[in-house]
């Protein structure tokens, strides 16, 4: 069996296993879904969490059963892998493009509610078409651009067309408006990331009001992300948060926000040391580096670089690291990092608890087949 190398390991201690291996401490992970679940029970919004940063059904759940009304994706597989698994109701955050992934997520819908992201006739056209052949019916929400300057409609005009075009076709249910303020996530600064987000919010809702005056209510209004959860949670009109990367925390969102702990990390192994340079065998293919470097936890060091295969890091000459000791990376950036790895080695009590594939990770027909085995 594949899983055999890795459910070998399960019954060892965390600092025991072969390296690199991505570690997610299950207790943490828990508190973490908690804390973000309380926050928003509090605020009276509903919450989506994006299964972009987990890819795996067993996180989300967590997630729903903490009080999430279903989760969002980035792409059609992460869909797929979700409803497969019996997670009913989803928001494809993003256009979905291409004959074969618009036909799977219409066919997935038949086990589901799905909406999604969409910014053009041309696509609703090819969604309808799918829809209709599948006997499913898709959701849409219009995505209005909010300052990414990616996908979403630009003008309030433009969302209206959107929006008309969609309400003349089979297999189509209109659901209301999405905007995504990452822009706002990238601001290290807490006073300047709340005027940008404002602003952002600003255009949304001019473009929501347009479509309420023109007869199309917005049953959904989605934003957010974990660094501007808050935010979200304040704002008197967004409906939804679609935040994702609260659940494991990495050094880049860990620099913006608070009150979440560490719940993911990846454990590697001294290759060597040479004076005050520690080299350790996870490198960009075994570590996120986007946003932010790598950071070791709970040991003094600093980054001096990082390889494909090797990353260094400068420690006090005090250091007691050696050739052979192993230490964990705190990622730049969460999502990047678990879409390097196949499995998740689960903690719990600091020892092995469980293997648990990444199975969204997957594409096509291998999504199917993995979602489906998440049942059992």
């Amino acid at each position: 069996m594949p899983d055999d190398p890795y459910r070998a390991a399960i019954g060892r201690r965390r600092n025991e296993i072969e390296t690199p291996a991505l570690l997610v401490d299950l207790d943490v992970a828990r508190r973490n879904i908690s804390t973000m679940a309380g926050h928003m029970e509090r605020a009276g919004k509903h919450l989506r969490p994006h299964t972009k940063t987990h890819k795996t059904p067993q996180i989300a759940r967590l997630q729903v059963e903490a009080g999430a009304i279903g989760v969002s994706t980035a792409t059609a597989w992460e869909a797929v892998v979700m409803l497969e698994a019996g997670i009913d109701d989803i928001l494809v955050a993003n256009e979905v493009v291409g004959p074969g992934r618009i036909r799977a997520l219409a066919e997935a819908a038949r086990g589901g509610r799905v909406a999604v992201a969409v910014d053009s006739p041309a696509n609703l056209d090819d969604l309808s078409a799918a829809a209709v052949a599948a006997g499913s019916t898709i959701g849409v929400v219009v995505e209005v651009d909010v300052g990414m300057n990616r996908g979403g409609v630009r003008s309030k005009e433009e969302a209206l067309e959107v929006a008309r075009h969609a309400a003349g076709l089979p297999g189509i249910e209109w659901r209301g408006a999405m905007g995504y303020e990452g822009h706002c996530m990238l601001e290290p600064d807490r006073d300047v990331r709340v005027t940008k987000q404002a602003t952002a919010m600003e255009g949304l809702f001019e473009t929501v009001d347009h479509l309420a005056a023109n007869g199309f209510e917005c049953e959904i209004v989605s934003a957010g992300g974990t660094g501007t959860y808050d935010l979200i949670a304040a704002h008197p009109r967004v409906t939804e948060l679609q935040a994702g990367s609260y659940v494991f925390m990495d050094a880049f969102h860990g620099s913006l926000i608070p009150g979440f702990d560490i719940a993911l990390t990846v454990l590697a192994t001294v290759m060597g040391r040479h004076g005050d340079r520690v080299i350790l065998d996870a490198g960009r293919k075994g570590v996120g580096i986007d946003l932010r470097l790598p950071e070791v936890v709970g040991i003094e060091a600093t980054t001096a670089f990082v390889d494909e295969e090797h990353s260094g890091y400068d420690v006090p000459s005090s250091s007691p690291l050696r050739y052979g000791d192993t230490v964990e990376l705190l990622a730049g950036y969460g999502p990047t990092t678990v879409n390097l790895y196949g499995h998740y080695h689960v903690i719990e009590d600091g020892v092995v608890a469980d293997i648990w594939p990444v199975m969204a990770r997957y594409g096509s027909d291998t999504a199917v087949e993995k979602g489906a085995r998440a049942r059992v």
